[in-house]
């Protein structure tokens, strides 16, 4: 039997004996060319599985014109620094026109007469730890609680046990039914005098399924709660299936128990990585997610966001993005991804042996009755596929984008997926690649678990 760790060892590190690697500065720098040449050479290897469609989630458009304009954008502006808003005042204006751009897209704005302001961070964990940073803050500061916690469903991303654990606060999870939404009265059941902020996910990432917003939301409103909609994968997709006629409930600021969300640019938004934009009601809120230091020897310091300097380009290309494509183009794009999402999900239902989990729009889960779903994913990563695992129940899911718009790719994807099953029916307890590693991760106790995975980032960090 092989060794797991050596397998996904040699999937981490496929360069080893094939490229120059560098433990140390060379004594001369190498000539652009050749640096140039090296980049470029280890993209094409690996371009080809995104562009074709084989990648769930990932790239989100991958469109070769859309990522040459990005391009063309972040260029201009590559040494661009919100740090400096005095030397790029331009950087200042692209990321409050991000900010307002999307809050009017999600429900607030000028246009609708309901405030929200917010700032543009580095991806959706940022926006969600600073606006779990800001609960936590208001919490104390204003409603005098001195241990604030977060109460969320058990599916809520993870970066809320990261915002909890770098915080210090407690993260009280609340379990899931069986279409894998949560009861709205087992939030309510689980919140307490020390509740800072209850937590709702638009769609949920592991298996793409809406939250019950509405009731959230009020009951946030009536306990006197915050509410936080973590809407980064479907901020950009979901207003827009609402126009195109899908049954949406109201998730955002419309609703007036909402008070932050977080919705990424660099997903459905089609900026480049990374960018993502977290939202609040009101300034009050967001003010505590601020730092400044008033009496530093270096000056007076403020910061937004997590960061100091921050990459301006990446604003650019997020701004040249939403201005490019617009409500129409989102639209058409929603529309191309919704169809084939349902294309899909329906294509993985008629498949024997598998089953859909909950009643997902375009990101799709799906288990297997009596078959090693993770084999079936090993399988399928043989095929081309790159799919993403999950635990608790062990399953599969797919996010579809762009790249699976186009003509032949759902089709292939239902085809290998229906052979992959096949092969672990014909060949029962077969276990390769990273089946096991995903197998032992549910049978053994989560302290072994960590580090297991604590040994993996160690691997991904060495020459």
């Amino acid at each position: 039997m092989t060794d797991p760790m050596a397998d996904l060892e040699r999937q981490l590190k496929p360069y080893r004996d094939q490229v120059p690697s560098f433990a140390e500065l060379p004594a001369d720098g190498l000539a652009r060319a050749e640096v140039t040449h090296l980049v470029e050479r280890l993209a094409a290897a690996e371009e080809a599985t995104w562009r074709q469609g084989y990648a769930s989630g990932a790239v989100y458009h991958g469109d070769p014109e859309h990522v040459a304009f990005l391009s063309r954008v972040y260029t201009a502006h590559s040494q661009s620094n919100p740090l400096h808003p005095d030397l790029w005042p331009s950087a200042t204006k692209f990321e409050a026109e991000i900010v307002a751009m999307t809050a009017a897209m999600l429900g607030a704005g000028q246009a609708s007469g309901t405030p929200a302001v917010g700032t543009v961070s580095s991806g959706g964990t940022e926006s969600i730890l600073l606006a779990m940073k800001a609960y936590r803050d208001h919490a104390r500061e204003v409603r005098g609680i001195a241990e604030p916690e977060i109460v969320a469903p058990v599916t809520a991303h993870a970066a809320f046990d990261k915002a909890a654990r770098f915080f210090d606060m407690r993260l009280v999870r609340v379990p899931v039914d069986e279409g894998f939404t949560v009861d709205p009265n087992e939030l309510g059941a689980a919140l307490t005098d020390r509740t800072a902020v209850v937590v709702g996910s638009a769609p949920t990432f592991p298996h793409g399924v809406i939250d019950p917003i509405p009731e959230i939301a009020a009951l946030a409103a009536e306990r006197g709660v915050g509410c936080h909609v973590d809407a980064c994968l479907g901020g950009f997709i979901l207003p827009w299936a609402q126009r195109l006629g899908y049954p949406v409930p109201p998730f955002d600021f419309r609703l007036p128990g909402v008070t932050s969300m977080s919705a990424d640019t660099h997903k459905y938004g089609y900026a480049a990585k990374g960018s993502s934009v977290v939202l609040y009601r009101s300034r009050e809120l967001r003010q505590f997610q601020y730092y400044t230091v008033t009496d530093w020897p270096g000056g007076l310091y403020l910061s937004p966001t997590l960061a100091g300097s921050r990459p301006g380009a990446l604003s650019a290309t997020c701004w040249a993005a939403m201005t490019s494509i617009g409500q129409n183009g989102y639209t058409e794009a929603a529309r191309r991804i919704l169809a084939t999402g349902a294309r899909i999900r329906d294509g993985i239902a008629a498949i024997p042996g598998l089953r859909v989990l909950g009643d997902p729009l375009w990101v799709t889960a799906f288990a297997a009755d009596g078959l090693d779903i993770y084999q079936v994913m090993e399988n399928m990563s043989h095929r081309g596929w790159s799919l993403n695992g999950l635990q608790r129940p062990a399953s599969v899911h797919i996010a579809v984008t762009l790249r699976h718009t186009l003509p032949g790719v759902a089709d292939r994807f239902l085809a290998d997926l229906a052979a992959s099953v096949e092969e672990v029916r014909a060949t029962p307890g077969v276990s390769t690649g990273m089946a096991p590693v995903y197998g032992m991760a549910a049978a053994l106790p989560a302290e072994v678990v960590r580090q297991v995975l604590t040994g993996y980032l160690d691997m991904l960090f060495e020459v």
